[in-house]
């Protein structure tokens, strides 16, 4: 039987489910993850932005945050169980679609240099703009981009 997966506006029930996907990953591993509070993600799902999560058969497998206010993709993590299907990318691009829909202000993101993250983001069509911080490469997504990338998809 094929697995049901749904994707939805992620709630702040869904926190803790968020925080376990946020924690499990290989990559951009947060180093201390009480830095990361549910208050963190309550402003950013219902305040400042707006999330999308992936359920496989009713499990969260993924999510994807954008900060609307300070124009950041927050989060974009995938359950490492469910990497390379497609996931991150369809999150990836319900985020960018609302977030172009409520503003054209170009939206930045950072992660690791020389990850798989890296990679996925050039490969998505983002602008890379310089280091961020000591050790994370910055990438820029201006709204004609998207348009662009959109009436060629």
């Amino acid at each position: 039987m094929k697995p049901s997966i749904i994707y939805r506006q992620a709630l702040t029930d869904d926190i803790a489910q968020l925080q376990r996907i946020r924690n499990s990953v290989t990559e951009n591993v947060l180093t201390n993850p009480s830095l990361v509070t549910v208050n963190d993600y309550i402003k950013y799902i219902t305040l400042e932005g707006k999330g999308w999560l992936c359920q496989v058969d009713s499990h969260i497998v993924g999510f994807a945050i954008v900060d609307l206010l300070g124009h950041n993709i927050w989060a974009l993590f995938v359950d490492p169980h469910f990497d390379k299907q497609g996931i991150g990318r369809q999150l990836h691009d319900l985020m960018l679609q609302w977030y172009f829909e409520q503003t054209t202000h170009t939206v930045w993101l950072s992660t690791e240099v020389k990850s798989r993250a890296e990679k996925f983001y050039r490969s998505a069509g983002w602008t890379e703009a310089g280091l961020y911080g000591k050790s994370e490469i910055k990438f820029e997504m201006s709204f004609t981009q998207w348009d662009t990338l959109q009436r060629n998809a």
